[in-house]
């Protein structure tokens, strides 16, 4: 399995979330499977980040304080200048506003408590995408 690892290390992952805990945990998983994975944990640093340097994924907490993972996506959609980056948002809530995220932008939803298989092959399955799309420069 190794080939396949470094196969895709070098792709980028945004992880974003206002508790400390989830993005740690988050990072070790996805840092396991190879990714280099960048940290953000407000939806305002996030953006700063991904206007800077567009990472390949984010994998954003939808409820956060002040702008939410749904503002920020909507935010990343209508900035023409920035390249594809699929969206996977993650959601605690049984009632979360699902069809709002994806008509904003989102690509995928996740549920706490994540089931880390999932994680993973949402991940691969929303990269998979990105290079279907390809990302216009």
């Amino acid at each position: 399995m190794v080939p396949f690892q470094a196969k895709h290390q070098a792709k980028r992952i945004l992880v974003v979330d206002d508790i400390e805990d989830n993005v740690f945990l988050l990072e070790t998983v996805l840092t396991e499977e190879g990714y280099e994975v960048d940290t953000a944990t407000n939806g305002k640093s996030a953006l700063a980040k991904i206007e800077a340097s567009p990472p390949d994924l984010i994998l954003m907490d939808a409820m956060m304080p002040k702008m939410d993972g749904y503002e920020v996506t909507r935010r990343v959609r209508q900035n023409k200048e920035l390249p594809f980056v699929p969206i996977l948002l993650i959601t605690a809530y049984i009632n979360a506003n699902i069809p709002q995220g994806l008509e904003l932008g989102a690509n995928d939803f996740l549920r706490k408590p994540i089931d880390y298989d999932e994680l993973i092959a949402r991940v691969k399955a929303s990269l998979r995408l990105k290079e279907i799309m390809g990302s216009p420069q």
